[in-house]
Parts: structure tokens; C-alpha cells; sequence
């Protein structure tokens, strides 16, 4: 009986050592990572780094324009979903251009968001020159419209949303996750706002600096606002090394890879992209300063 309890516990043991896992920052980036527990928000397959950096997606895509005359808050753009209806609802994600500037400037991130499983909606400002107030409202406007009247409507989870944008667009997508902390991210492209600081956001932030840029300068916009989050809040500083402000016009995988391992994490909740933020990357030919509160919550 003695050797027979002993036996009993030696496989208990075995067992459960054998489902222990390394720690998220320790997973090897270049193989898919996985997670046991179960998320019913995941969508796609595991991660690597070559599917983040990839121009497009695990999901076919397509777009839908919507017109200014159809909407109201802000100025209609255009709307980019997984075509699928298999794996359920998504999130989504309304992002603003900048001061003077149209969806056009935007686009690639359209299809290249979208095809990883998320409804993106890039919209058109009221006009070209709204402040980043302005913006943030019409952010939400935006979202509004996508998950209570758009024809993509079914295919959305109102209550997995999250906000982008770029330069006053970034500066907006500030102001939107303060006006609704149920937003579940942020995503700022050298942000600009004359509001430095931040610490009533309750939405986890991930805010994206160009080391060159002469509009929004870091050392004015991108650093402060970051600084200023509470120390408690999921956030990211990453600042691209040579880079200028409209660094984010053109398509840009460092941004795309951090953007996509973002809105998976925190939007779809999906820990398998953790490793891909934390430890966050380091300093080099990439990025000139990071900064992070990992280990997130």
C-alpha cells in the first residue's frame, strides 16, 4: 500500500510539471504561442513574429464606403471586416486622420488590421481641420454608427471596441478613451493635443513616437502624454528611431506589428500576443526610446 501511494504521487507530480509553461516573455517569437486556457474572443491562429509582420492576415477582407450624407458626427469613410461570419463577432476599431488630412492617409491599415480579425472603420473628419476634441467625439460617433446602424453591424461585439489615430487623430483617440473608459485600447500615432497630460485614462494605451518628427515633437507630445498615465494602467511608449510625423501615412510595419500584438491583447483579451509586448522591445536600430509598464495586468 506504502509503494503504491508513493507511485500514485510521483505521477500526480509528473503530471502537473509537465503542463507548466515558461514564462510569456520567455516564448521563443519565431514559433507560434499558445495559451491552455480557453478565450472565446480569440481569433486566428497562434501568433509569430512573421504572422504580425505580415502585409496581410490569416482572414480575407473586404470594404464597404460609407457616405458623409448617411452619417452623423462625423464625415463617413470606409469600413474594412473579415468577410467570414464562422468565428463569431469581432472587435472594431475607429481611426481618424490628421489635422488637414483624409482617410486616404490611413488606408493601408484598413485591410492590414482588418485581415487579423478586427472591423476597421477609417473615417473622414467633419472637416479637415478639426481639433483633437473634435476628434475624439467624432471617434465615437463613430463607433456608434458602426455597431448600431452600419450593414457590418452583425458581425461586431459592441462591447470589445477600441480607438486609433494619427497625429490630431492620435491626439482624438486620447480624448475619446477619456470621454469612455469602456474602451478596451488606444492606439496614438505621433500624437499631437495640446493636452499634456493624461491620468484619468483608464484605457490601456499604446502610443507611437517618431524620433524626427518636427510637428508633434516627442519631447512635447508623445513623452509627456505617456508619462502622465497612471503607473497602474497597461501602457507602451514605442518611438521610431529617424522616423518623421507622417511615418504612420505610408505602411509601416514596426507600427503594424505593435498595433496588431495591442488591440489582440487588450480588445480580444488574447494572451497569446503578451509575449510580443512584454518584455517590450528593446532600444535599437528600430526604436529610439521605449518605455512600458510591463508586466501588464
Amino acid at each position: 500500500m506504502k509503494n503504491l501511494t508513493v507511485g500514485l504521487a510521483l505521477t500526480v507530480l509528473l503530471a502537473a510539471c509537465a503542463g507548466v509553461q515558461s514564462p510569456p516573455g520567455a516564448a521563443p517569437q519565431d514559433q507560434p504561442v499558445t495559451t491552455q486556457a480557453v478565450n472565446p474572443f480569440e481569433r486566428g491562429p497562434a501568433p509569430t513574429t512573421a504572422s504580425l509582420e505580415a502585409t496581410r492576415g490569416p482572414y480575407a477582407t473586404s470594404s464597404t464606403s460609407v457616405s458623409r450624407l448617411r452619417v452623423s458626427g462625423f464625415g463617413g469613410g470606409t469600413i474594412y471586416y473579415p468577410t467570414t461570419t464562422s468565428d463569431g463577432t469581432f472587435g472594431a476599431v475607429a481611426v481618424s486622420p490628421g489635422y488637414t488630412a483624409t482617410q486616404s492617409s490611413l488606408s493601408w491599415l484598413g485591410p492590414r488590421l482588418a485581415s487579423q480579425g478586427f472591423v476597421v472603420f477609417i473615417i473622414d473628419t467633419n472637416t479637415i481641420y478639426d481639433q483633437p476634441s473634435s476628434r475624439g467625439t467624432q471617434l465615437l460617433a463613430a463607433l456608434r454608427y458602426l455597431t448600431g446602424s452600419s450593414d457590418v453591424r452583425g458581425r461586431i461585439d459592441p462591447n470589445r471596441l477600441a480607438v486609433m489615430g494619427h497625429s490630431m487623430g492620435g491626439g482624438g483617440s486620447l480624448e475619446a478613451a477619456k470621454t469612455n473608459p469602456a474602451l478596451k485600447a488606444a492606439v496614438a500615432l505621433t500624437p499631437w493635443n495640446t493636452d499634456k497630460t493624461w491620468p484619468e485614462l483608464r484605457t490601456p494605451t499604446l502610443i507611437i513616437g517618431a524620433q524626427s518628427d518636427t510637428v508633434a515633437p516627442v519631447a512635447s507630445h508623445s513623452v509627456p502624454f505617456y508619462t502622465s498615465l497612471a503607473a497602474t494602467l497597461p501602457r507602451t511608449y514605442l518611438e521610431l528611431r529617424g522616423a518623421s510625423h507622417f511615418a504612420p501615412n505610408t505602411s509601416n510595419t514596426p507600427i503594424a506589428r505593435a498595433s496588431v500584438a495591442w488591440l489582440k491583447r487588450f480588445v480580444d483579451n488574447d494572451l497569446r500576443y503578451s509575449p510580443f509586448l512584454c518584455p517590450a522591445p528593446a532600444v535599437g536600430t528600430t526604436y529610439s526610446d521605449v518605455r512600458s509598464s510591463c508586466p501588464f495586468n
